[in-house]
């Protein structure tokens, strides 16, 4: 098993990240060392738990599909290979909801207009991020990996990302693929430099 520390993983929240190429470390060893940074973020909106924490969904009412709480969503970023940066917060989030194979374009772009106008400045999204949320989306349906929102992560907490993420039906090679044009267009943006280190 790779050994976790800070020093390898990132100093702080912005450079924290671990590729897809680390398959061997448990996925209780990656949230760990993930939930280690997360003091220096700040506690999250109203308005984004309203939208995306399955907490406040309203009975009988699912306005956005692949919603999931905190935890969960922190293991869809280890799993999917993304760090903690707007870009990659678009992209878990979109490959989340594509997942479930229900998103159609009334709620992708509800989803866009909320994210994109009412977030508060440090979630909000910008163009690019919606490029990327956008790309995520269509990847979690071309992939055809199980639903996302749907999985009981604490099964697989023992277990080494590749592992689970093979379990899971996450295509690495699609997302390899897809890591590699993002990294050419946003070239300028250090979250997707380093999606394929």
């Amino acid at each position: 098993m790779t050994p976790l520390n800070g020093s390898k993983w990132g100093q702080n929240y912005k450079n924290w990240h671990i590729p897809l190429s680390e398959r061997h470390i448990l996925l209780k060893d990656a949230l760990h060392d993930m939930h280690s940074l997360s003091h220096e973020q700040a506690a999250i909106p109203l308005i984004v738990q309203l939208v995306e924490n399955p907490r406040f969904r309203l009975p009988g009412l699912e306005l956005f599909h692949g919603a999931v709480d905190l935890k969960d969503h922190d293991c869809i970023h280890i799993l999917l290979g993304r760090g903690m940066m707007p870009k990659d917060e678009a992209f878990v989030i979109g490959f989340t909801m594509g997942s479930t194979g229900k998103v159609g374009c009334f709620e992708r772009k509800l989803y866009q207009l909320i994210s994109h106008h009412l977030y508060p400045d440090v979630y909000r999204f910008k163009r690019d991020d919606l490029s990327v949320f956008k790309d995520g989306l269509n990847l979690g349906v071309l992939c055809h990996c199980k639903a996302l929102d749907r999985i009981n992560y604490d099964q697989f907490m023992s277990q080494p990302l590749g592992k689970v993420r093979k379990k899971l039906g996450i295509d690495i090679n699609l997302l390899k693929a897809y890591y590699a044009q993002e990294k050419k267009r946003f070239s300028h943006i250090p979250e997707c430099r380093r999606l394929l280190n």
